[in-house]
């Protein structure tokens, strides 16, 4: 398993000095017990941030930034169900960003003040893939710090071969479908924030494609995360919700399951996962 590549020629990014609330002199570093955090002046960004004014699309604890070629889509898991376990209600919980052949799932959970919690989600992620997933983990650095590279066996079941284009499924090798699975890649990135904790999962293409990483790499760089001031206990998922635009699209669609928003010319960007 292999990390992507730093970027070898990053131009260091300015900005305003720190200075006095009060006074407005120039204040120096100080340890005031706040955590160490990787989000830099290069980003993801805090709300409270001076950050790039770029096109974005408001999912409330987030702001995504978007681009030709991208699509969104939106997971839900069910918080009420029926007798049958059929669902009749959901949560969003999660951000797909869609690019070519990748797709980078965001989601951001509040941390506590006084530290981060990326060190110990990896850990715990880790341990998870090993003894549940039966999958392997491995360690190293990227352009944001420590991550996680994953290798998973996928099941391929003649019902999940079924659901699978056709153009996808004459790619898998035929070993593969033989002994009935396949190793599935996952990077894991994460970014100590104040207050706050941002996840990526990268599938697909982008572990190995450097053109399809760095399209998700600026998307990444240039999330905004909106903490808000309530207290809430560490690890809770922040509250997400649909930006104005997929509720717009929604009302061209004739489909009733399925709600699109498309700024590129793409699929469906908004999918309810059950």
């Amino acid at each position: 398993m292999a990390f992507g590549r730093r970027r070898q020629a990053e131009e260091p990014v300015e900005g305003p000095e720190a200075t006095d609330e009060d006074t407005g002199a120039e204040t120096p570093a100080a340890d005031d017990g706040a955590p160490e955090t990787t989000a830099a002046a290069s980003g993801p960004w805090d709300s409270e941030d001076a950050y790039p004014d770029l096109q974005r699309l408001d999912f409330g604890s987030m702001l995504v930034p978007v681009a030709p070629g991208l699509g969104f889509q939106v997971n839900f898991e069910a918080t009420e169900v029926d007798d049958e376990g059929n669902p009749l209600d959901g949560r969003p919980v999660s951000v797909l960003v869609q690019y070519g052949e990748s797709a980078m799932q965001l989601q951001a959970f509040a941390a506590p003040k006084r530290s981060g919690i990326w060190e110990d989600v990896r850990r715990e992620t880790a341990k998870d893939i090993q003894e549940q997933a039966q999958g392997q983990t491995q360690e190293g650095e990227g352009p944001f710090g420590p991550e996680m590279l994953a290798m998973v066996p996928a099941a391929l079941t003649d019902e999940v071969l079924a659901e699978m284009p056709q153009e996808v499924r004459e790619q898998i090798p035929a070993e593969f479908i033989e002994q009935g699975w396949a190793p599935q890649l996952i990077r894991f990135i994460g970014i100590d924030g104040p207050r706050w904790f941002l996840q990526a999962a990268v599938q697909g293409a982008a572990i190995e494609d450097e053109e399809q990483w760095q399209v998700l790499e600026d998307v990444f760089r240039n999330i905004v995360v909106v903490r808000g001031e309530s207290p809430m206990p560490p690890r809770e998922l922040l509250e997400l919700q649909i930006p104005k635009e997929f509720t717009e699209a929604d009302e061209d669609q004739e489909e009733e399951k399925v709600e699109t928003f498309d700024p590129f010319e793409r699929g469906p960007e908004i999918t309810e996962v059950r």
